[in-house]
């Protein structure tokens, strides 16, 4: 991810120095410039060495005795330096002062106090957002798939995925962030490298290198595979953020398997993701998960990302597929047919259900890849082509 340039304002100067340390701590942003007073006017001098900063961010911390003067500066800040991205610094329990400072033009409330992780999750959102606007060349999309609880099938999900979005379009890679990585064992490969080892060389990781880390598959598609014994030092978000940014240059699409990891890291990934899919299955238990991990993931913006799908799906009686949708408090996206026999033959062998010709199951793989694509520009083109391209 490139550095952010952040200019703080904060009455403060405690709190001040702690949100630079906290911002630059981040290890994708950097505070340019402080302010101990708000501008109160737009002739202020403190808004015009604001606005010579020129910085992504200003970052306005709200007193929670006396809010006047910081909601002042926001309305200024975003009339004057409409270019600078504004975030608010407050208290959750003043509902008003947040409603105000959404109207003076804040992108983003986070609670005070602040940790480096509510930061780092505010300019990734900041990031993805400016990308899509980006007109510049694409970047690859992330497609996030999560358990709704142990064994509902997100590592199948997530390799047969990567494998028809390979055969469908190429450039494509299967990122392994679960504990304990399975999705080489469901492929039949034996990785040299992981994801840790990428991650310990981000000082010096570029396309090049990253290369020699991706175990690849006959298909072509590429894995950067979990870690085969649980790591007792995990890396931070920023790392990650940092590592995800160089693949989506890399890669068309980036397919990540979670699995049950549940944490900082995961919440970061679905920020970064075109979509997140919550496996579950049609039974009590595992739409309860679904819909507490959609809360969960929602708390920092991918609630409008999660999409529900059933595997191992089986017509109940009496229980339909809105039946499903309002037990997760999520709409269905697919369903995948129950096969059990199929699949766990398939990971015994290490030969994936893409690469078994003409199965139900697999055919309902390439339909997820085409139904996740198909408002991709290039994939549009492609299908109201009048004739087929040969390569």
């Amino acid at each position: 991810m490139p550095e952010l340039s952040v200019v703080i304002v904060a009455q403060d100067g405690e709190q001040r120095a702690v949100l630079q340390v906290l911002v630059d701590g981040t290890s994708v942003a950097k505070v340019v410039h402080t302010c101990a007073t708000c501008p109160v006017a737009a002739t202020d001098p403190v808004l015009r060495r604001i606005s010579s900063a020129n910085s992504d961010v200003v970052l306005v911390d709200i007193p929670t005795d006396n809010p006047t003067l910081a909601l002042r500066a926001l309305e200024l800040v975003h009339q004057e330096v409409p270019k600078s991205a504004l975030f608010a610094i407050g208290s959750m329990s003043q509902p008003q002062v947040i409603v105000s400072a959404m109207r003076s033009g804040a992108r983003e409330f986070i609670e005070r106090p602040t940790t480096t992780t509510d930061l780092l999750e505010a300019f990734v959102r900041l990031t993805t957002a400016q990308r899509k606007t980006e007109r510049a060349g694409p970047r690859g999309k992330v497609f996030t798939v999560v358990n709704a609880k142990g064994g509902s099938g997100a590592t199948t999900t997530a390799v047969n995925l990567a494998l028809a979005l390979q055969a469908a379009h190429g450039q494509v890679i299967l990122v392994d962030l679960a504990p304990l990585g399975h999705a080489s064992l469901h492929m039949n490969l034996k990785p040299l490298f992981t994801v840790m080892d990428a991650i310990r060389n981000l000082h010096r990781l570029d396309s090049s290198l990253l290369e020699s880390f991706v175990t690849r598959h006959n298909s072509g598609l590429q894995l950067l595979a979990g870690p085969n014994m649980p790591v007792v030092a995990e890396p931070t978000t920023a790392e990650f953020a940092r590592l995800f940014d160089l693949l989506v240059n890399h890669f068309r699409y980036v397919v990540v398997d979670a699995s049950t990891r549940m944490d900082a890291t995961t919440r970061l990934v679905c920020n970064l993701s075109e979509a997140v899919l919550l496996v579950a299955h049609a039974d009590v238990a595992s739409l309860w998960s679904a819909s507490r991990l959609q809360q969960y993931l929602g708390e920092t913006g991918s609630r409008e990302r999660v999409h529900l799908v059933l595997n191992r799906f089986r017509k109940i009686a009496g229980f339909s597929e809105a039946d499903a949708e309002s037990a997760a408090g999520i709409k269905l996206l697919w369903k995948i047919p129950n096969h059990y026999f199929a699949v766990s033959s398939a990971i015994d062998r290490g030969i994936p259900l893409m690469q078994q010709n003409h199965t139900e199951i697999g055919r309902s793989f390439t339909g997820l890849a085409a139904r996740l694509t198909e408002n991709d520009v290039d994939v549009k083109r492609k299908a109201w082509s009048l004739f087929k391209t040969v390569s």
